[in-house]
């Protein structure tokens, strides 16, 4: 697929998931005047990092981890010695639940599909997910569902599967808010990232 293939499909999940007026969280988008958040980085990256939702910052400038997770999220992609502009960053859900609460599994079930097809046009080898909610989706969306645990058990590891362009890395991380609620985190998820670097 050319770039501007990439450019031209992305810009289609792009626009279906602003007119997406069946989710239930698009009316919370029109009422606080907020943008859906479809995702930012290189359309041909190698990894490819998947969020669970918006928050906040997020939501008020349609980019991805662009507040105090955000920041985290650069420091730590900062210590693997990866530019933030050479990977792909979004989230499973595109627009941000009330009150930043945990994305519920209709909203997952509505904005899966764009996810599916944002890996599809991007091809990462690499998925480095996020959190608990983008972990278990993308490792039974993968087949990888045997392999499941908690997080606090899994994280950092490496899991392989196979998608229709080629093979697929998974590793689990913990979101990086974990570490702006709990700073002693940090080095945990350094350690993690180091993962990624390591591929």
């Amino acid at each position: 697929m050319t770039e501007a293939e990439k450019e031209e499909k992305l810009k289609a999940v792009k626009d279906e998931v602003l007119g997406l007026a069946a989710s239930p969280l698009y009316a919370e988008r029109i009422k606080n005047g907020v943008f859906p958040v479809i995702g930012e980085g290189d359309h041909s990256a190698r990894i490819m990092l998947i969020g669970e939702a918006p928050g906040k910052n997020e939501a008020a400038t349609g980019r991805p981890f662009c507040g105090a997770s955000g920041r985290i999220l650069d420091e730590l992609l900062g210590s693997a010695g990866i530019d933030r502009k050479s990977v792909y960053i979004t989230n499973i859900v595109k627009d941000r639940p009330p009150m930043n609460r945990d994305p519920l599994p209709n909203e997952i079930a509505i904005y899966a599909p764009f996810l599916d097809r944002q890996i599809e046009i991007i091809q990462p080898e690499i998925i480095a997910t996020l959190g608990r909610f983008s972990m278990d989706y993308i490792m039974r969306r993968l087949g990888l569902e045997q392999e499941l645990d908690s997080i606090s058990r899994i994280h950092g590891k490496v899991f392989s599967a196979e998608l229709a362009y080629g093979r697929v890395r998974v590793v689990p991380l913990y979101h990086p808010a974990v570490a702006v609620y709990d700073r002693s985190k940090i080095d945990d998820l350094k350690k993690d990232f180091e993962s990624l670097k390591s591929l």
